[in-house]
């Protein structure tokens, strides 16, 4: 059975950081295409980074680039997302995903597996 958890969201001010991981089980963690996806209320669920499974190609979404850093370690099945310079616009639901059709579908949001998610509100 495969599960994707989540962990590390919270309140944050503006300007901080968190960091984001998700803990996989019950698949092959390094042949998939990992990511990481938000949706906030009464908005699309957005693309905010991916990583391929050798974790050789990463792309961000140009919101977070420079701000955040996608990052996986294939000996734990874990994946990560450090966000620095936090702002309002950042709150939402944060959800890890899995694809083994590549880092072009996920960069679509076509994944096979998701997580529950996790929150991340910034306010002062």
């Amino acid at each position: 059975q495969v599960q994707l958890v989540e962990s590390g969201g919270g309140l944050v001010q503006p300007g901080g950081s968190l960091r984001l991981s998700c803990t996989a089980s019950g698949y092959t963690f390094s042949r998939y295409a990992m990511g990481w996806v938000r949706q906030s209320p009464g908005k699309e669920r957005e693309f905010v980074a991916v990583i391929s499974g050798s974790g050789g190609i990463i792309y961000h979404a140009d919101s977070v680039k420079g701000r955040f850093t996608i990052s996986r370690d294939n000996a734990v099945n874990a994946l990560y997302l450090r966000m620095n310079s936090l702002k309002p616009e950042d709150t939402a639901v944060y959800s890890c995903a899995a694809t083994n059709r590549g880092v072009l579908a996920a960069r679509r949001n076509d994944y096979d597996y998701w997580g529950q998610g996790t929150q991340v509100t910034v306010s002062s």
